[in-house]
């Protein structure tokens, strides 16, 4: 197994600074024990101008056996010679990368105290794998590192046999690569796709190989177009590792769409405040609200959009009524702590049937949440910036179409009773806007005229004759094809109707909507 990383430089810029990004002195030819072999480290070449580094990993067949008692590439072959003859001291593969990550420990997390400011710069390289399986050919390896910033990808198949060209090529390639990246770049990109173009592991692979595969991948994976493969192929094709990874990554893509970090959208957590509210029961009112209105509703099946610990989720599980819950979050720290909270896996089967957490976000559509009697939004709103409001919008009513969707969010009018609020500050370090009652009425109108619903306003926590209540909440109802209102049930069970429900929706005008937008930012 043999790979060769090469760069070039001046006498101002040595290339022989290699040798102090991987940590191997030019002048020595190193070993280095590995748990399926020896690995030497060497220098073909080393001047100011032009130096070349070798990794050469010398793989002992019976120890590969015995360690895999049986299993893997090199152990599970159709015939038993095959497990001590075969292509595994020959070919590049994840045996190659675990030798890379134990010989170029430091190169791969880019450390190098000697030359800090080498480490961080893009370098010319030109690295060579002379014998790499490839499940897909030539044209999959292109594919894999054509995205990655390489000026030349060059993957030509390596013949079963020269002297008989009628016998095809083999599923070797030999691959040479060249442009100017950051070295540990270059090194996280072959430890990844090194043992995913040869579609096989050596190893037991465990659940800390997504950390591995993520922490490799930072900075290129998410927005990878052949990410799905690459995640599936590393991860062996175990499915509940390989969603794990996925939903990440997807996490990491979303953070990098609205050029925020990942901690700013994973924020469902509050880590210094108690998202309970102890000191004030506006919490516990709140949910109980939402219930009031879905029972009132007839719902069974309700969505929980932006679910975050999943107090609502709980309170749900507790009425029977409710025959299927679904928590969805973009914060998979949320939907942990939710599954905790909720006891999932020691729930009963039947109880567990009646839930499902699952990670999306609010402001993509998604065909899961489509079929379901009401959605429910408490205090998400605020939490997204307006301009991604519309598509919140549309992703719930225009896509989604529940037949009852409630939309609760603080009143900001309400704030000044607040004593421990400074005036001007907003209840939440994360909320984007709060809004007074009437744009949060003019947007909701707007809303409901649009995508076909009525709406009604109810007041949550004690209702100030001069601000109002603390919490607002729209209860958006369906129209039917007539414009009236479809039928729900009241708390008792029977049939309602509210004819205010279309009268509101009707006062909404396009230039409200415009003031509220306008009143919005100013807020």
């Amino acid at each position: 197994m043999f790979l060769t990383i090469s760069t070039t430089g001046n006498p101002e810029r040595p290339a022989t600074d290699l040798g102090f990004l991987l940590h191997k002195h030019p002048e020595k030819a190193q070993t280095f024990s590995t748990s399926h072999g020896t690995a030497h480290v060497f220098y073909p070449e080393a001047s100011a101008e032009r130096c070349t580094a070798a990794l050469l990993l010398e793989v002992d067949p019976v120890a590969l056996v015995r360690r895999g008692k049986g299993k893997g590439r090199g152990g599970a072959p159709d015939a038993a010679l095959a497990q001590y003859v075969n292509d595994r001291p020959y070919a590049a593969s994840s045996l190659l990368s675990v030798a890379m990550s134990a010989v170029f420990k430091s190169a791969l997390n880019g450390v190098c105290r000697a030359r800090p400011e080498r480490a961080q710069t893009p370098l010319p390289l030109r690295i060579e794998v002379p014998a790499l399986p490839a499940r897909g050919g030539a044209e999959l390896v292109r594919k894999l590192f054509g995205p990655l910033g390489w000026t030349s990808v060059d993957a030509v198949a390596v013949p079963l046999d020269e002297r008989f060209p009628e016998w095809g090529d083999s599923r070797y390639v030999r691959l040479v690569l060249e442009g100017e990246l950051r070295l540990a770049d270059a090194l996280r990109q072959l430890y990844v796709l090194l043992p995913v173009l040869d579609d096989a592991k050596h190893y037991w692979v465990a659940p800390d190989e997504v950390d591995k595969l993520l922490r490799a991948g930072e900075g290129w994976l998410a927005a990878h177009p052949e990410q799905k493969l690459i995640t599936s192929r590393y991860l062996s094709r175990r499915w509940g590792l390989t969603r794990q990874a996925m939903q990440r990554l997807e996490l990491v893509r979303l953070a990098e769409s609205d050029d925020l970090d990942v901690e700013s959208i994973d924020n469902a957590v509050d880590e210094t405040t108690d998202t309970e509210e102890k000191p004030l029961p506006l919490a516990e009112q709140r949910r109980t609200a939402i219930l009031d209105a879905l029972r009132a509703a007839g719902a069974n099946r309700v969505l929980d959009l932006g679910c975050g610990q999943g107090q609502l989720v709980q309170a749900l599980l507790k009425d029977a009524g409710f025959t299927q819950i679904v928590g969805v979050d973009v914060s998979m720290r949320a939907l942990t702590i939710a599954s905790r909270r909720l006891k999932l896996d020691r729930m009963g089967e039947r109880q567990a049937g009646r839930v499902t957490l699952q990670q999306g976000s609010l402001t993509y559509t998604d065909k899961r949440l489509k079929g379901y009697d009401a959605a429910v939004l408490s205090e998400v709103i605020e939490h997204l910036d307006l301009p991604r409001l519309p598509a919140l919008e549309y992703a719930v009513f225009g896509s989604a179409r529940p037949r009852t969707v409630l939309v609760t969010t603080p009143n900001v009018e309400y704030n000044v009773r607040w004593e421990s609020l400074p005036a001007g500050h907003a209840r939440h370090g994360d909320h984007r806007f709060e809004w007074t009652r009437a744009e949060f009425r003019a947007w909701a109108r707007e809303v409901a005229r649009r995508h076909g619903y009525g709406v009604e306003f109810v007041p949550v926590g004690p209702d100030d004759p001069e601000v109002g209540p603390p919490t607002q909440m729209a209860v958006f109802t369906m129209t039917a094809a007539d414009g009236s209102p479809t039928r729900g049930r009241d708390g008792s069970g029977n049939p309602t109707t509210d004819e205010s429900t279309n009268e509101s929706t009707n006062e909404s005008t396009n230039e409200s909507m415009n003031e509220t937008g306008k009143e919005a930012k100013a807020a």
